[in-house]
C-alpha cells in the first residue's frame, strides 16, 4: 500500500513516534488500540484455517449482508475467542453446530463464548452473520474503507481498500497479521445482475440467484492476508494470457480495453525480472490478476488493484525526480512487487511494515536495473531520497496496531541498497535476496528474523546497521576532522558499537574504510577532509567535516 510522495506526507502526519528514541512522551494508546493490535489468549489459543465469506452487496443503499464461516484449529483449550468486526456493523447471530452463541462487544472486538471448553487440536467452525453500511473511504487507499463510485456510463463501480484500518471494517475475522487462513479462503459475492465481482484467487463460476442478483464465486488456496481479501464490482471485461506456467488475468472497464492491452504488456518484463531476483511468483495456484479500480491501487493478493489510468509514473509524475520513474507504470511494478514482499512474506505486527514496503520499493529499482542497467537503478534510488523526512523511526509501536514512519518506503529501500554496497559483491547480493524471498515464502516474520537471516547469509554483524536506519530517525553521519596534520574519521550514530564499511574516493581511487563510533586515524594521507568523496550513490549517509 500501501509508496507515494503524498502518501509519505500523509503517513508522517499520523504515524507514531517511539518515545524511547526521540525522548518524547509515548502516544496515548487506548483500550481499543490494544484490543486491535495485541495478542492475548483470546487470539493466540486458536489458529484460523479458512474463511468462507458469503455476502450480498446493495450498491444504491451502500449496504452489505451475509456471513463468514470461520474454520479454526484449537491450539490450547479455550472457551472464549476474539473475532473482530467494526462496531458500526451489526452482529446478526453467531452459530456453532446449529446453536446460537453468546457474545460481548467491546469497541471493534467481539468476544464469543462457547458453552463447553473446546479441546486442543480439535477443528471447529463458527458461522458469523452480520450486516450494515461499511465505512466509506474518502481518500482510498490511504484512509481505508469501501469505495462506492460510478463508471463513465453510470454503472456502479465498487472496491474495498482496508490495509491499515483493518479488514474487520467489512467482514468478521481475526484482524491481526500474525494469523492468515492456512487453507485460504472462498468468497461468494452477490451483486446486481449485469455487474461482476472480481475477487482473489480463481473464479469457480457464477450463479443466478433469481432475485435480480448474481453470485460470483472465488477460491483462494494459498494463505492470504486479511486485508488482501477484496471485492471489485463493476461492468468488467476480461482478457488473459500466460507467463511460463502462470495465468495472467486482467479485468478492466470496456472503454479502457485497448489501453489495458498495451499497458499491461509491462507485466511480462516485470515477471522476467522478479522471477530472476525473487524467485517464481508465490501464488501460481491462485494466478495473477490486475483489476481496474476507482482509486490508485493496492496489493491485494492475486487480485492487484490498479488505478493509474494506464500511464507511466505515479499518476503521470516521477517520484524519483530523475525522469526514470516515467519509464514504467509505477502501480503495476510496485503493487505487484508486494506479491513477493507483503503478501508472501508478511510482517507479524504492522509496526514492522517496513518488511513489506522497504523491500517492495527496492523492487522498483530492481526492475529499473533489469530494464535499463545498474547506473539508472542507482540514480533512481538516489532520486527518491528527496521524499525522505528522517523525522521519525521506520519501526512503529508494537501491540497497538501502529505503523512507523512513511520513511519505510524510500529510506527503507536505500537501507537495502546500502547493504548491497556493504556486501560489495553483486552476485552474492542477488543470491541472498532471492534466498530471502524463497526462504520466507508464505511465512509471517518479524524484524529480528529478517536481520538474523541477512547476518547469517552475509557473515556480517548487521544488526547495528538495521537498528540505526529502522529504529532511529537520523541516518549515519560520517565525520572527518584534521588534527595535528592528520585526518581522523568516525560514525556519528545513535546505536552503540556501530560499524559499517564505506567506500570513499581519494584522487579518483576508490578505497574502503572501516569507521566505528570512535575516532580512527586515516592511514592514507595527509589528505584534507574536503577532498574526500563518499560513494553517496551506494550509501545513504551524511558527511560532516569537524566534530559535533
Amino acid at each position: 500500500m500501501n509508496y507515494f510522495l503524498s502518501f509519505a506526507l500523509f503517513l508522517l502526519s499520523i504515524f507514531s513516534v517511539q518515545s524511547q528514541i526521540l525522548g518524547k512522551e509515548k502516544p496515548a494508546y487506548t483500550r481499543a488500540d490494544t484490543l486491535r493490535g495485541s495478542l492475548r489468549p483470546e487470539r493466540t489459543d486458536f489458529d484460523v484455517l479458512k474463511y468462507d465469506l458469503t455476502l450480498k452487496v446493495m450498491p444504491e443503499e451502500r449496504y452489505i449482508s451475509g456471513n463468514n464461516e470461520i474454520t479454526f484449529e484449537v491450539k490450547h483449550r479455550l472457551r472464549t475467542i476474539q473475532i473482530d468486526l467494526f462496531e458500526n456493523m451489526e452482529v446478526d447471530s453467531i452459530l456453532y453446530n446449529g446453536e446460537t452463541l453468546k457474545y460481548v462487544r467491546e469497541f471493534n472486538a467481539v468476544f464469543i463464548s462457547f458453552k463447553n471448553l473446546l479441546e486442543k487440536r480439535s477443528i471447529q467452525k463458527i458461522k458469523f452473520y452480520y450486516s450494515g453500511n461499511p465505512i466509506v473511504a474518502e481518500h482510498a487507499p490511504w484512509d481505508g474503507g469501501f469505495v462506492f463510485s460510478k463508471d463513465s456510463l453510470g454503472n456502479p463501480w465498487i472496491s474495498t481498500a482496508v490495509q491499515g484500518i483493518g479488514a474487520s471494517l467489512w467482514y468478521p475475522n481475526k484482524d491481526h497479521q500474525s494469523d492468515e487462513p492456512d487453507l485460504g479462503a472462498e468468497l461468494h459475492i452477490a451483486v446486481p445482475n449485469g455487474l461482476m465481482d472480481v475477487s482473489n484467487g480463481r473464479l469457480m463460476g457464477k450463479k443466478d440467484l433469481g432475485n435480480g442478483f448474481t453470485q460470483w464465486n472465488w477460491k483462494v488456496v494459498n494463505p492470504i492476508n486479511n486485508y488482501s481479501l477484496s471485492m471489485n464490482i463493476g461492468n468488467y471485461v476480461h482478457f488473459s494470457t500466460k507467463y511460463k506456467t502462470l495465468d495472467l488475468n486482467y479485468y478492466v472497464l470496456p472503454e479502457h480495453l485497448e489501453k489495458a492491452r498495451n499497458k499491461f504488456e509491462q507485466v511480462i518484463g516485470m515477471m522476467d525480472c522478479f522471477y530472476k531476483h525473487f524467485g517464481p511468483y508465490p501464488f501460481i495456484k491462485d494466478g495473477y490478476k490486475l483489476v481496474e479500480v476507482p482509486y490508485l491501487g493496492m496489493e491485494h493478493q492475486s487480485a492487484v488493484a490498479y488505478g493509474n489510468h494506464f500511464g507511466n509514473g505515479y499518476l503521470g509524475r516521477d517520484l524519483s525526480h530523475t525522469g526514470i520513474g516515467l519509464k514504467f507504470d509505477f502501480i503495476i511494478i510496485h503493487e505487484s512487487g508486494h506479491e513477493w514482499f507483503g503478501n508472501s512474506i508478511t510482517a507479524s505486527d504492522i509496526a514492522d511494515m517496513w518488511i513489506h514496503e522497504s523491500f517492495t520499493t527496492y523492487a522498483e529499482s530492481v526492475y529499473v536495473e533489469c530494464q535499463w542497467g545498474k547506473e539508472e537503478a542507482m540514480e533512481y534510488l538516489f532520486g527518491i531520497r528527496k521524499n525522505i523526512q528522517n523525522k521519525a523511526p521506520i519501526i512503529g509501536d508494537y501491540g497497538v496496531n501502529k505503523e512507523g514512519s512513511g520513511d519505510m518506503y524510500y529510506k527503507g529501500a536505500n537501507l537495502l541498497n546500502t547493504l548491497r554496497s556493504v556486501v560489495n559483491n553483486d552476485e552474492k547480493w542477488w543470491t541472498i535476496l532471492r534466498e530471502y524471498s524463497l526462504n520466507f515464502r508464505h511465512q509471517i516474520v518479524n524484524t529480528e528474523e529478517v536481520v538474523d537471516f541477512f547476518e547469517k547469509k552475509t557473515g556480517r554483524k548487521l544488526e547495528p546497521i538495521f537498528d540505526q536506519y529502522l529504529r532511529f530517525a537520523k541516518i549515519p553521519e560520517l565525520q572527518f576532522k584534521k588534527e595535528n596534520g592528520k585526518t581522523y574519521f568516525r560514525w556519528k550514530v545513535d546505536v552503540k558499537r556501530f560499524k559499517m564499511p564505506v567506500d570513499i574516493l581519494l584522487g579518483g581511487k576508490e578505497i574502503r574504510i572501516f569507521p566505528k563510533n570512535r575516532w580512527r586515524k586515516l592511514k592514507i594521507g595527509p589528505i584534507k577532509p574536503e577532498k574526500i568523496v563518499i560513494d553517496t550513490l551506494g550509501y545513504y549517509v551524511r558527511k560532516r567535516i569537524g566534530e559535533i
